[in-house]
C-alpha cells in the first residue's frame, strides 16, 4: 500500500475541502493510506513530504493565483531541494481547485506543481460547490494516485 498526501487549502466554504475528502475516498477505495492537510490549519514540515509515496494538491482560486497555505509549501519545497531533493522529487501527483468564476488559478497550479514529478490525470476543477460528478472525478484521481504506488 502506498502513502499518499492530500494537501489543500479550504476555508470561507469548504469547496476545496469536499474535494480533498472525494480524493481521499477514491485513494482509499483502491488501497491507498491517505493523510489530508489542509494549510488553512497547519503548515506540513517539508521533511515530512518525503515519507509520502504520491500527493494531490488542490487550491481555491484566489484573484487568479494558488492559496497562500500552498504556495508556502512550494517555497519549502523549493528551498529544501536546494540542499537535497531526495525524497521530494519525482512523485506521482494530481492536482485539483475551486473557482468563483473563471478558474484562472488553474495555469499557476499546473505551472507551479510540475516540478513535483509525474502528474497523474487532469486537473480537476469545480465552480463553485463541487457537483456529483466532479466529487467522482475527485475520487477517480484518487483511485489513479494510488495505482501508481501500489
Amino acid at each position: 500500500m502506498g502513502s499518499i498526501l492530500v494537501l489543500f487549502h479550504s476555508q470561507e466554504f469548504g469547496n476545496t475541502a469536499a474535494m480533498a475528502e472525494a480524493v481521499a475516498e477514491g485513494a482509499m477505495a483502491a488501497g491507498g493510506e491517505v493523510t489530508l492537510v489542509n494549510t488553512n490549519e497547519t503548515r506540513l514540515d517539508i521533511d515530512t513530504y518525503r515519507d509520502f509515496d504520491a500527493a494531490a494538491f488542490g487550491s481555491p482560486d484566489y484573484y487568479s493565483y494558488i492559496a497562500g497555505g500552498l504556495k508556502v509549501f512550494l517555497d519549502d519545497w523549493y528551498i529544501a531541494g536546494k540542499a537535497s531533493r531526495l525524497g521530494l522529487e519525482g512523485k506521482p501527483y494530481g492536482l485539483f481547485l475551486s473557482h468563483g468564476g473563471g478558474g484562472a488559478a488553474r495555469t499557476a497550479l499546473e505551472e507551479l506543481f510540475n516540478r513535483m514529478g509525474s502528474k497523474v490525470g487532469q486537473t480537476v476543477a469545480a465552480r463553485g460547490r463541487p457537483s456529483a460528478a466532479v466529487l467522482e472525478e475527485c475520487r477517480q484521481l484518487g483511485r489513479e494516485l494510488a495505482s501508481t504506488v501500489s
